[in-house]
């Protein structure tokens, strides 16, 4: 096992006389042993990084280490990383049991009786041993998972690289994987990285997330950090779905206007503005309160204007001036599934002032997140 590292690391494509800059100056370390889940939207750059540490793309500039070893230019047969596609890409001519031992039978001395050992080892780990002399046409797609992480596992490798495998799978079979994949690494406790564009693979199971954009790292930390104390905008915006309501506001005397509100806030919130005037104030859907009568200063008349029933939770879409048609101001609230709200009704929304988000409307910064001191934590000893 080892740690990984990156230092300033960056991929640039020559498009004619054009460069395109995929991944620029990231730096990261991922522990040994850790689970970290790169996410982004499509084209940020996570599978170029992914690549640039397979060895499968060259790195224009920047260090990449592997146990304090310089890898930069070690090739990809030599690094003792194993990759898993999105496309499994399975040998189709060939039987589970040569899949999972072609690798090591041309790039190892190891005899073939204790190549053998090795995969029927792992085939029982993964639950897939009486597949194993089948050909991939006549296995299911989470069965073509296995044998790709089989072919993966059996390798013994210091890193796993995992880009998007899950996607290919259907709702119900992608979360069952996502659990057995966590519990698999635990055993393993192999240095894991893994990409993906999905928020909730992201959010249930890294160690860390590190979320990429246009090929900058804007935060790398724990789910929970990222989730509730994001470092910029476009982190909380990507992260959470419903996404966090955004409205541009100005300070104008400890009052935070919008075209559609005032919005008054304490000493304490406003002295992490600094000087700031220009700003953006968040807030999740799921921190809204739907009231029936305001109390106080954090409290809106709006007028429900689209309801989306989940079954467990309602997605509620407030107007704060429906006669402003295409105009009008939107605040997304998620409800409990047993919260009945008829369209059209008015409602109360209370945003509470310990749940906002405060960021510069300028750089996108974030200035202000809500507290985490509050959360609550259950010991079942």
């Amino acid at each position: 096992m080892a740690t990984l590292e990156l230092d300033s690391v960056t991929k640039v494509f020559q498009d004619g006389n054009d460069e395109i800059v995929a991944v620029d100056d990231v730096s990261a370390s991922v522990d040994d042993g850790e689970f970290l889940v790169v996410v982004g939207p499509s084209g940020c750059g996570k599978s170029t990084m992914l690549r640039m540490i397979a060895g499968l793309e060259s790195i224009t500039s920047g260090t990449l280490s592997l146990a304090d070893r310089v890898i930069n230019d070690v090739k990809s047969q030599d690094r003792n990383i194993a990759m898993v596609f999105q496309s499994y890409a399975l040998y189709p001519h060939m039987s589970v049991r040569e899949n999972m031992s072609f690798g090591l039978e041309e790039s190892t001395d190891i005899p073939d009786d204790e190549i053998q050992q090795m995969v029927s080892e792992t085939g029982e780990l993964l639950g897939i041993s009486e597949l194993l002399d089948r050909k991939p046409s006549e296995l299911s797609g989470g069965q073509q998972q296995r044998v790709a992480l089989g072919r993966a596992i059996v390798r013994d490798p210091e890193v796993f690289l995992m880009d998007e495998p899950l996607s290919n799978l259907d709702a119900k079979l992608r979360a069952q994987m996502r659990t057995e994949l966590q519990r698999l690494q635990d055993d393993l406790g192999v240095t894991t990285i893994y990409v993906t564009h999905d928020q909730t693979e992201a959010m249930t199971m890294g160690d860390r997330i590190a979320i990429l954009n246009d090929g900058r790292l804007q935060q790398i930390s724990t789910p929970l950090e990222c989730y509730h104390k994001p470092a910029n905008k476009f982190v909380a915006g990507f992260l959470g779905e419903p996404s966090m309501n955004f409205f541009d506001v100005t300070l104008q005397d400890g009052v935070l206007r919008g075209d559609s509100f005032e919005y008054p806030i304490s000493s304490d919130v406003q002295a992490n503005l600094g000087d700031t005037t220009d700003l953006v104030l968040g807030i999740r859907p799921e921190d809204i309160e739907l009231v029936e009568s305001a109390s106080g200063d954090h409290d809106f008349e709006t007028v429900v204007d689209v309801i989306e029933p989940m079954g467990d939770e309602n997605t509620v879409y407030l107007q704060f001036d429906p006669d402003a048609g295409e105009d009008a101001e939107t605040l997304i609230a998620s409800t409990d599934g047993f919260t009945r709200v008829p369209e059209g009704d008015e409602v109360i929304a209370q945003i509470p002032e310990d749940a906002i988000h405060i960021f510069d409307r300028a750089t996108g910064d974030a200035l202000h997140n809500r507290s985490l001191d509050d959360a609550e934590t259950i010991d079942l000893e």
